[in-house]
């Protein structure tokens, strides 16, 4: 791609590099660790599922199980395997009998472990096939309907009650809409299991469970067939079950999963050590499953100042680039995340909010970016929300964004009504259809505002990510250098969850989901 800012090329293949060589170090640990994330989810693609007596969800009975025993270090797949040879059950029968105290995983005889991996690796073909199959599924309805060309438009719903939350998204599809994204309950990120069944109470969103999620797809899927259009379903697996809820969205064919390497780190006080292993499991598995991928750089813009720092806006970008790559998540599937939420009094505001998305674009050029509207100086004014917003969305037409997070004029009242968001999505198709080609038209001003703003925020960005490369990541976020968030190595929410492996610790999805077929 050409480019009209005239970035220094060179400084953007340096701080790539930089981002390559922090995404290859942290890798180094990822490779010694596991969590008791990961290898729940490794239960749930070997088809554990549902609750003991008490409500818990069987991964977690069987992690616990094996964590009692201290046999987290050689992993699920091991243990779980073991017990198949020695008992001839699957593994759904086997978290039954672990649930009622009738096995102790940890306790059984030792088989040959030639044997424990191919008992393993029968059961773990036969979901990694389904998860294919649905992406197929998902393929063939593009195919069947065609894929638009121009950006996504992007509405959330969050009542708290997945029926409703079905009434709104289909309502929403019907006026537009073409991913709906639902949001989780307030603190589901927080929680260390992943609840079971249908719900229908949450705050401020809707519990994430694979019914919810398999509720909300067969929907999409109907309503879909009515418009003659594919509705993408996205959700968040971020937090500390994040691997778990991308295996379930892949069984379950979601589309788009808010899924950042450094986002829980930072907003929601999750140990860096836990969140830096289980992002990587979760990338996999996305990868695999043809998810686009949604980063949460646009939390740094509501938490610091949006000119100040846009740089780490851009070096976050760089990271989770390189850390999707090392995962197996192509380009084409990072919604790689930004925002407009500059103060509006800021004279020429507009002016940076297109120099930054346009050298997001021009730097990442295959990634299917995720714009966000804003938020941050949203005041309950609804016409000069409405305004804010028209100019969010002609820099997503002028700098071919992708995935469009609609603003809602009603921000800072409440949570959208279904008229709110008919307005704001009457709003993004007036502008994207009477600027369509408009990008394609103008070209920047040399040595003007927007090529000396881009200049000083990759210069800073490359900057950041250098010391970053010669400090590490953890280190980095020990000060503080993104978003002014300071989290210690050894705190937040989380580190009793990670384990050293043993030499012959095995997981047999990642092979799998890299190794296989794409």
């Amino acid at each position: 791609m050409e480019s009209k800012l005239n970035l220094d090329l060179n400084l953007v293949a340096k701080a790539r590099e930089s981002s390559k060589n922090i995404a290859q170090d942290t890798q180094k640990f990822i490779d010694r660790h596991t969590t008791v994330a990961v290898e729940r989810t490794v239960c749930r693609l070997l088809g554990i599922d549902g609750v003991d007596e008490f409500g818990v969800p069987l991964p977690n009975v069987v992690v616990e199980n094996i964590k009692a025993g201290n046999g987290l270090s050689v992993g699920v797949a091991v243990l779980v395997g073991n017990a198949m040879v020695n008992t001839g059950l699957t593994p759904q029968e086997i978290a039954e009998k672990v649930a009622k105290n009738e096995l102790d995983l940890t306790k059984l005889p030792m088989k040959d472990m030639f044997e424990i991996k191919m008992a393993v690796e029968k059961v773990a073909k036969n979901m990694v096939a389904t998860i294919k199959a649905n992406r197929g599924e998902r393929e063939a309805y593009l195919e069947k309907f065609g894929d638009k060309t121009g950006p996504y438009l992007y509405v959330i719903v969050a009542t708290g009650n997945i029926y409703e939350d079905i009434i709104q998204a289909k309502a929403a599809a019907k006026q537009g809409a073409d991913v709906i994204a639902v949001i989780r309950t307030t603190g589901q990120s927080l929680l260390d299991y992943v609840p079971y069944g249908v719900t229908t109470e949450g705050f401020g969103g809707t519990f994430a469970t694979q019914e919810n999620f398999r509720l909300m797809r067969s929907a999409l899927d109907e309503v879909g067939e009515e418009l003659g259009r594919y509705i993408r379903l996205c959700n968040y697996c971020s937090g500390l079950c994040m691997p778990e809820i991308a295996a379930m969205g892949a069984m379950e064919r979601l589309d788009v999963m808010l899924n950042d390497a450094l986002y829980g780190i930072l907003f929601r006080d999750i140990n860096m050590q836990r969140t830096i292993v289980d992002q990587y499991f979760s990338r996999v598995i996305n990868g695999f499953a043809g998810v686009i991928i949604n980063t949460g750089e646009d939390n740094y813009l509501t938490t610091a100042d949006a000119v100040e720092e846009a740089h780490t806006v851009l070096a976050s970008q760089f990271i989770n680039e390189q850390f999707a790559l090392v995962a197996g998540l192509p380009e084409e599937q990072m919604g790689l995340g930004h925002a407009f939420e500059i103060n509006p009094n800021v004279e020429n505001g507009f002016l940076y909010e297109l120099a930054q998305a346009q050298m997001a674009r021009e730097i990442f050029p295959k990634a299917p970016l995720k714009y966000m509207p804003p938020t941050k100086f949203m005041t309950g004014d609804i016409f000069k929300g409405q305004v804010q917003d028209a100019l969010f969305n002609m820099v997503t037409i002028m700098t071919s964004q992708k995935l469009h997070l609609l603003g809602m004029l009603t921000e800072a009242i409440h949570t959208p009504f279904m008229s709110d968001r008919a307005l704001s999505i009457d709003n993004a198709q007036y502008i994207f259809h009477t600027m369509k080609d408009l990008g394609s038209e103008i070209t920047f001003k040399k040595g003007g505002i927007m090529e000396t703003r881009v200049d000083e925020v990759l210069g800073k960005a490359a900057d950041l990510l250098s010391v970053i490369e010669k400090e590490g990541l953890f280190s980095t976020l020990e000060q503080g250098k993104f978003a002014g968030i300071k989290r210690p190595l050894n705190g937040g929410k989380g580190l009793d969850g990670v384990v050293e492996k043993e030499a012959n610790y095995f997981n047999p999805f990642i092979d799998l989901m890299l190794g296989g077929d794409r």
